[in-house]
């Protein structure tokens, strides 16, 4: 058998009914530990004996399932647990949130540090700033850390004096300030500097017209910080990479509100 994977398991324990049935329900009553594997499978461990099921092949090795073709107890607990999000999906695997140290789950290729679902933010979230109280929308979370995010000041977000509140290892998120006049230029933040508002309002990210992924330069992009006394941002003013229409192309980034 595959080894299982270096993720907790879920408690043999039973699940609320939930006004079920038959199957559906002995899934949910009876006592069962589920535990993902290697190989996208799981094992799911009763009081009458352990089975492996797969998921995306809908198979159980239980009697009930190679006997009779049944979508089984075990089959169906398997699908209850990680709708719940008890445990990963087969494309996932367990990480931990780099701002609360929570358990989450983030696709099998992932790398850099990651966050869970209470701290991640989708592009166009409207979020504040903890340090200026500012809004701001965002354009994109990274898994690229903030003591290794290099502004064209060859500083890193990190040592910000703004930003020594914040863990280090947290990946860096891009966002604009919504009082700031379009084209608007985008800043680093360390993802906990950012907070959620009530009701979490989403803008719509709108591109200039022919502008593709590929045209934005991580390089030029600046970061949020209080030793500009005239607007509480820093950033090398990039007048020598100006476009002709006056703008720095890989820092044009619009909104539109979704209303």
């Amino acid at each position: 058998m595959t080894h299982p994977a270096h993720t907790p398991a879920s408690q043999h324990t039973r699940l609320p009914a939930a006004d079920a049935t038959g199957r559906a329900r002995r899934a949910r009553t009876e006592p069962m530990t589920v535990r993902p594997l290697r190989d996208r499978r799981y094992v799911v461990e009763t009081d009458g004996g352990t089975y492996v099921v797969d998921v995306e092949r809908r198979t159980c090795t239980c009697p009930d399932h190679a006997i009779r073709g049944a979508r089984c107890k075990h089959l169906r607990r398997v699908a209850i647990e990680i709708t719940e999000r008890r445990i990963p999906a087969p494309h996932e695997r367990p990480a931990v949130c780099a701002v609360c140290g929570d358990d989450a789950f983030v696709p099998l290729d992932a790398t850099g540090p990651q966050l869970c679902a209470r701290h991640t933010f989708e592009s166009g979230a409207v979020v504040t700033d903890r340090e200026t109280g500012s809004a701001l929308a965002v354009v994109r979370s990274t898994t690229r850390r903030a003591d290794a995010v290099e502004t064209r000041e060859g500083r890193v977000v990190a040592d910000y004096e703004t930003n020594r509140h914040y863990g280090r290892h947290e990946p860096v998120v891009e966002a604009v300030y919504l009082d700031d006049r379009p084209p608007r230029r985008r800043y680093y933040f360390p993802a906990s500097r950012l907070r959620r508002l009530p009701g979490e309002p989403r803008l719509t990210l709108s591109d200039r017209p022919g502008r593709t992924d590929a045209e934005s330069d991580d390089s030029d992009e600046t970061i949020a910080d209080e030793n500009d006394t005239t607007t509480d941002r820093v950033g090398v003013d990039d007048t020598s990479d100006r476009t002709p229409g006056g703008t720095n192309d890989c820092e044009a980034v619009g909104f539109e509100s979704t209303a």
